[in-house]
């Protein structure tokens, strides 16, 4: 698959997938009303936002059958097909599913999981998904029973590689008895590196491809964000409960975001950029999801496609999260 930039591509794990180091992320553009919201959001927005990222030599799209409760998956079906250009890799998750009264529950039972499937092949418009991905190990009695269905859609032709999201180690070792694990999808970034010590490690050991997310941590390194506008985030974004944007962190981690405003200013990209290069530094990550809400703040976020790290910023970083711990 050709892209409208020469950026080098990565293969994801044992697959033949060959990704640009940055995909979008549709998980705010699901929308609001429901539990886990960013707040209103315009379809439109969205749409152009998916066009842009194309444009600018994105390949990927990960997104989830739970974001807005289907509709991100609508809205990246809309956009895929009203792209003129080369259509890009698509990746869903499953495991979240939510009532009629929009409360949400999980299951990996195998006949949940059938259902879902079909849901999101609909909502997205496509005969074949790309990368199907377990969302949440929960129930975690139910895991082997979730995996050994998500290696039948492989073997029925519905998904072509298969992968796991938020699994522990552990979680991973008991998936694969069954089937080879092709990625894995945790968060990671420069505020939260607990995966460090051992996940990261054995996903490199055992050709698990990782695509982090939130290397951002959900807009608060990208430069735009400050105490009066976390203030004034809608009641439905959930980040208004998220620790790393309430305080005392909120203040460590907005001193952290001008350091990164500093080392991006001397190449010409935002502190959101250099925060997406902290963690394509790690080997074992193939590449990052960047979730972007308008055309605009993907355009600030396309330098990540090729910016990079030097040894003596990433040591910068590192001092200052050593010496300002949480």
């Amino acid at each position: 698959m050709k892209t409208s930039t020469a950026t080098a591509l990565r293969t994801l794990g044992n697959s033949d997938l060959q990704l640009t180091p940055i995909g979008f992320g549709a998980w705010a553009i699901g929308g609001g009303n429901w539990e886990f919201a960013w707040g209103p959001q315009d379809d439109n927005e969205s749409i152009d936002a998916i066009h842009r990222a194309l444009d600018v030599g994105m390949n990927w799209i990960d997104t989830a059958a739970i974001y807005g409760l289907g509709h991100s998956e609508e809205v990246v079906g809309r956009a895929v097909k009203s792209h003129a250009g080369a259509t890009p890799l698509v990746f869903t998750k499953c495991s979240m599913r939510w009532h009629k009264d929009r409360s949400i529950y999980r299951s990996l039972k195998a006949g949940s999981l059938a259902e879902e499937l079909e849901g999101s092949l609909r909502r997205l418009g496509v005969e074949t998904i790309d990368l199907y991905q377990i969302h949440w190990p929960n129930p975690e009695e139910e895991l082997e029973e979730g995996w050994e269905a998500l290696s039948r859609f492989r073997e029925q032709g519905k998904v072509r590689w298969i992968g796991v999201s938020n699994f522990s180690v552990d979680q991973m070792k008991r998936a694969q008895k069954i089937a080879p694990i092709t990625s894995l999808q945790p968060p990671f970034s420069m505020l939260r590196r607990n995966i460090e010590a051992e996940v990261l490690p054995f996903a490199q050991a055992n050709g698990i491809g990782v695509i982090n997310y939130s290397p951002m941590v959900s807009g608060l390194l990208t430069g735009k964000m400050t105490a009066e506008r976390v203030a004034a985030l809608p009641a439905d974004d959930w980040r208004r409960r998220a620790p790393e944007f309430n305080e005392p962190r909120l203040s460590r981690n907005l001193r952290l975001v001008e350091l990164l405003r500093e080392i991006g200013s001397g190449h010409g990209v935002s502190p959101g950029v250099v925060a997406v290069a902290w963690t394509l530094r790690h080997p074992a990550i193939t590449a990052a999801i960047v979730g972007g809400r308008s055309g605009q703040q993907v355009e600030g976020l396309a330098p990540a496609l090729e910016f990079r790290l030097s040894e003596e910023a990433y040591l910068r970083v590192n001092a200052f999260l050593d010496s300002n711990p949480a």
